[in-house]
């Protein structure tokens, strides 16, 4: 359970409710209508898919579903910032949340990297539409030909201030960036549907290439586990419902407007995606830019970069203020440093953790290969994922009278098919993967028993 070391509500120490029902689903949109759709798109179709990519983001889109169910349960049941942690922590004890807390740290931070990464192509690309270029060695990460990612750095570093200065004004600057890139994904699908060649989608389900994952049925669910990193934004809601005005009414509905809003639009692009452009051919950072060009119209080439380049912004955006919001919650409960769990007296924002957060996000996304980062965050989302379904039947028999604003109908089932299908969605990710994850954890197993164990015992957590 929660500890005595959680400041009481209303105190200088709680976060700003500043939140509704529109800005959690603006909130939703900003993270995962971004590298899902940009770059991760291509991707999938080019090495895993082909065109059955579309039943991949389907069976993203179903799992998440499951798995959003059982979060708008506990978000509006526990509206505490720590989303996954927080539910872990009152579900099934300390450990196990500290498990959980420590991979949504390398989830959030992982995601806000990767997705620095990928707005650096499009910022790069854009620019050299304009004759401007990157010496080489500012240009990507060590291992990908350069010495440093210095976009990917500058836009981590300038989100990190914005957010410093409060959920409020990020909040609103976001809901209007989502607004745009939106508008900019309709006017793709529109524009590429009225030039599509049905031909590219035969075979739509390519011969398996001899290994697991390679096309056939096997890379449907390959492709599904990789794209999964889309559905971050998704764990972003749940993450902001101790910033809400009406967690109980306004949690669940940001949590499933949020979901099915971008799987439709995750469904329509994958669908435009690989009937404009050979499947094999959308292996690029820019693959949404690639279809463009393949239609014949340059500047809408331009708007469409343009569009990458917001939507980027508010998936690194979201996904920084996620892993900020994480670190407070773990630092409340003394696991972490007490200056993580301040907030600023005027912005009511966790100022300190979230810059120190900032810095070193800026460095991974600055300095190691985007194609390292993207399978760790669909590990780690999966992970939380289904912690989350097993945390709604567990706290329906130790809470049984607990008030629930919102039921999930049929827990059980539902649950257990959302866990099910998280855990074998993770099973189809590379052994590589598994092994950094288990190193990871292996790291925040040593903090917490050499740190965050005795801290929280000594404020009556544990």
């Amino acid at each position: 359970m929660s500890g005595s070391s959680s400041a009481p509500a209303g105190s200088s120490q709680d976060l700003e409710r500043a939140l509704t029902a529109p800005g959690l689903v603006c909130i939703g949109l900003g993270g995962t209508i971004g590298a899902g759709i940009f770059v991760l798109t291509g991707t999938a179709a080019a090495h895993y898919a082909g065109p059955a990519l579309i039943l991949s983001f389907l069976i993203g889109g179903l799992v998440s579903g499951l798995v959003g169910l059982c979060y708008a349960e506990l978000a509006a049941m526990i509206p505490e910032a720590g989303s996954t942690y927080a539910y872990t922590r009152v579900s099934l004890g300390l450990l196990p949340a500290w498990i959980v807390g420590w991979d949504l740290v390398l989830e959030f931070a992982f995601a806000a990297a990767t997705v620095a990464s990928g707005w650096s192509g499009y910022a790069q690309s854009l620019l050299a539409d304009f004759g401007l270029r990157l010496p080489a060695a500012l240009a990507a990460a060590p291992g990908a030909g350069g010495l440093i990612d210095l976009p990917a750095v500058i836009v981590v570093l300038a989100l990190t201030v914005l957010l410093t200065r409060g959920v409020r004004e990020a909040s609103g600057i976001n809901a209007a960036l989502v607004a745009l890139k939106v508008a900019i994904i309709l006017a793709f699908v529109g524009i590429g549907a009225a030039h599509l060649r049905p031909e590219l989608w035969h075979p739509f389900v390519p011969a398996n290439a001899g290994a697991f994952g390679e096309f056939g049925t096997s890379g449907i669910f390959r492709g599904a586990a990789v794209v999964f990193f889309a559905f971050i934004g998704f764990e972003t809601v749940s993450t902001a419902a101790g910033e809400c005005r009406d967690p109980q009414s306004d949690a669940p509905k940001g949590l499933i407007g949020s979901l099915v809003v971008s799987t439709l639009l995750y469904v329509a692009v994958a669908a435009v995606l690989t009937g404009l452009v050979p499947y094999r051919e959308l292996g690029v950072p820019d693959p949404i830019a690639k279809a463009v060009d393949s239609i014949g119209h340059p500047g809408f080439s331009l708007f469409v970069k343009l569009g990458a380049l917001v939507g980027l912004t508010t998936s690194t955006l979201t996904a920084l203020y996620g892993q900020g919001r994480i670190f407070y919650a773990m630092a409340r409960d003394r696991l972490l440093p007490d200056v993580f769990a301040r907030v600023h007296p005027q912005t009511r924002a966790p100022a300190t953790g979230q810059m120190t957060i900032g810095l070193c996000t800026a460095a991974v996304a600055g300095l190691v290969p985007i194609d390292v980062l993207g399978e760790l965050v669909s590990i780690g989302t999966l992970l939380a994922f289904g912690l989350v379904c097993a945390s709604v039947p567990i706290l329906r028999r130790l809470q049984p009278d607990r008030h629930r604003p919102f039921r999930v109908p049929a827990a059980d089932l539902v649950a257990a098919l959302g866990l099910l299908a998280c855990a074998a969605l993770m099973a189809s990710l590379p052994a590589e993967t598994w092994l950094r994850l288990a190193a990871w954890t292996g790291v925040g197993l040593a903090i917490f028993y050499g740190y965050g164990r005795r801290r929280a015992r000594s404020a009556g957590s544990a």
